[in-house]
């Protein structure tokens, strides 16, 4: 009786020194995946960041012309495509995991020529968007400065539907650290560029917008060349033309609700901005809200990576036959997604008093963003969850049920709280915040069973079918 208690305690030391060990290795996998990205993503926003500075140093008018340009290019257009090649991280995750190699290539060249369509309709709304800005009431000079600085962004919007499909090609095969050094090469060369167009020639803030085309193009023939002649990416970049166009209608499959995924939540953000603009001493609280918003935004790059790391992870090993790696791969990234967003929302918790420095001398405006600091720590928490939630979901391939949670959560719940809170309850900006906040936790509640529920074992079977036989 001794002995056989004793066989049992030892097995189960053995069992936690063996589940320590899994965890601690796929802590290590997805740790090296996320940071990267993170960085990667960081250098490629910075881009856009410089071109604004460089601008806003033309006057008042051209600072504003750009800012509202750049939001709607965003909305309307880099967020598309973005949300389009995301289908991409489980079907180049997969099939990588499987080790289906050429299929890599066949989708990401499939993604290139399905998404560089997209940018035609895009591009239309881009030149007639002063008319749309002066149609829902913006200022006539500054919806004429936004309109010619989109104009001249439209090269950049082609670069950047074959740069987000290169992005996923190399994540899929976690060869991270080959894209953060290029994107910090393109990040090096766009500053002189910007600023020779900007205030060497005659271009002025459209010379701006040009160098973020030039950079889009420089990184994507960067990425080309090592895609091209690097021995690493020797079985994935193979390229067979009749497997590529027969593959269209599988990659509008993921697509499409990856696309719509993406938007309905960026989107949702956008409204947010807009709706300050409509509250009792709207520069306050747009003031206010732009400082939380910015702040949370600069964040979000942490969970992005972590986001990324899950898709790649999960469609590895769902790819690769093995549902109990993607569960722990799963796992793992909830639990970094969680300590990470603590910590940093309990930083800024402590910094409440003085935050709003870094950003106004106005009192008004610093004790403003005191009061609501509160809750842009609740709102990390929460986005930071549902961003790691939904890089499992397209791990999955589950962007569908993604899709459907971002409509329920932000345009059911969210955004209706919002307005209820900010101007019929009067809370105004600490309202709105609300109304996103209840927004971002309804989409983790409805996300979590995604993580805690999933038939591991069928999902493998079903990625193991979508790879060799075509079945959906």
């Amino acid at each position: 009786m001794d002995e056989t208690l004793l066989e049992k305690r030892e097995a189960g030391r053995l069992w936690e020194v063996t589940a320590w060990a899994v965890f601690l290795e796929e802590l290590k996998k997805v740790s090296c995946l996320a940071m990267p990205v993170a960085a990667m993503a960081v250098l490629l926003y910075l881009q856009e960041v410089v071109s604004l500075m460089m601008a806003g140093h033309l006057g008042e008018l051209a600072l504003s012309g750009v800012a509202i340009s750049t939001s709607f290019c965003n909305v309307t257009g880099f967020s598309l495509l973005m949300g389009f090649s995301s289908g991409l991280e489980t079907l180049c995750g997969q099939a990588y995991g499987a080790k289906q190699y050429q299929k890599v290539g066949t989708y990401t060249y499939c993604a290139i020529i399905s998404i560089l369509p997209i940018c035609i309709p895009v591009c239309l709304v881009w030149i007639f968007m002063d008319k749309l800005l002066v149609l829902i009431g913006q200022d006539p000079q500054i919806a004429m400065v936004a309109c010619k600085y989109a104009t001249w962004l439209i090269p950049a919007l082609f670069a950047y539907a074959i740069l987000q499909s290169q992005i996923r090609f190399f994540l899929c095969q976690s060869m991270i650290l080959p894209m953060m050094f290029i994107t910090l090469a393109t990040l090096v060369f766009h500053i002189p560029v910007c600023w020779v167009l900007v205030f060497k020639t005659r271009l002025g803030n459209s010379g701006a917008a040009l160098a973020i085309g030039l950079s889009y193009w420089f990184n994507v023939i960067l990425l080309g060349l090592y895609m091209r002649y690097s021995s690493s990416c020797e079985r994935t970049r193979v390229l067979v033309v009749k497997d590529v166009f027969s593959s269209v209608k599988e990659f509008f499959r993921f697509g499409v609700p990856s696309a719509v995924m993406v938007c309905l939540e960026w989107w949702s953000f956008e409204i947010l901005i807009l709706l300050s603009g409509l509250l009792p001493n709207s520069k306050l609280e747009t003031s206010v809200l732009s400082v939380c918003f910015t702040t949370t935004s600069v964040h979000f790059y942490i969970p992005y990576g972590i986001s990324a790391a899950a898709s790649t992870r999960v469609s590895n090993e769902l790819g690769a036959g093995k549902p109990q790696a993607a569960q722990t791969a799963s796992f793992v990234v909830m639990v970094v997604t969680l300590a990470e967003s603590v910590l940093a929302s309990t930083i800024l918790f402590c910094c409440r008093y003085v935050f709003g420095y870094a950003f106004s001398n106005e009192k008004e405006v610093i004790d403003n963003v005191t009061k609501l600091v509160p809750l842009c720590c609740l709102s990390i928490i929460m986005d930071s969850l549902h961003a790691g939630l939904a890089g499992i979901v397209r791990g999955i391939g589950w962007q569908h049920i993604g899709a459907y949670a971002n409509l329920g959560a932000y345009y059911l719940v969210g955004i209706p709280t919002g307005i209820l809170c900010g101007f019929v309850l009067e809370l105004r900006g600490s309202g709105l915040w609300l109304g996103m906040l209840a927004g971002s936790t309804v989409e983790g509640i409805l996300l979590t069973p995604v993580a805690v529920f999933t038939n591991w074992k069928k999902q493998a079977t079903l990625a193991k079918e979508r790879i060799f036989e075509g079945t959906y």
